[in-house]
């Protein structure tokens, strides 16, 4: 199975962040990515800055026939689609769409790092994982996602 994390701390031209994060999943499923569970929505400060806007965040546990640097095209679409430009790192976002784990596989091409590479630090991927997937490990450590909170 694969997990996604979907966050968004800026309205767009589609409506607030809950909108954002909501025409993202959307496109994933008119992209042939099949959602089988969606967690709740979970807020959370902005990091490294929490004078920044909160961010929403969301995870979703699904399949997906084809390879993670496909994936990875498409969650890049979608991200410009709804209308993220190129900013500098941490800075506040309208879409950002992060593979988490692409069926337990471990890559890194292409500026594709799977499983990502900061996800076990990070509540905001890990509490959505744990709502949906309670059984999920990570590819690398195997440490269970209860443990990892």
């Amino acid at each position: 199975m694969i997990h996604l994390n979907i966050g968004s701390n800026l309205n767009s031209n589609f409506g607030n962040k809950f909108d954002n994060i909501s025409i993202a999943i959307k496109l994933l499923i008119e992209n042939k990515f099949d959602v089988k569970r969606v967690s709740n929505f979970y807020e959370t400060p902005s990091y490294p800055n929490k004078n920044l806007p909160n961010f929403l965040n969301v995870g979703i546990f699904g399949k997906f026939t084809k390879n993670a640097k496909e994936l990875r095209n498409i969650t890049s679409f979608i991200e410009k689609k709804i209308g993220r430009a190129k900013t500098k790192k941490n800075d506040p976002r309208v879409c950002d769409i992060d593979i988490i784990d692409f069926n337990g596989e471990t890559i890194n091409i292409d500026n594709l790092t799977i499983p990502h590479k900061k996800c076990h630090q990070r509540n905001f991927v890990l509490f959505p994982i744990s709502q949906i997937d309670p059984n999920w490990k990570h590819p690398i450590s195997k440490i269970n996602v209860n443990i990892l909170i």
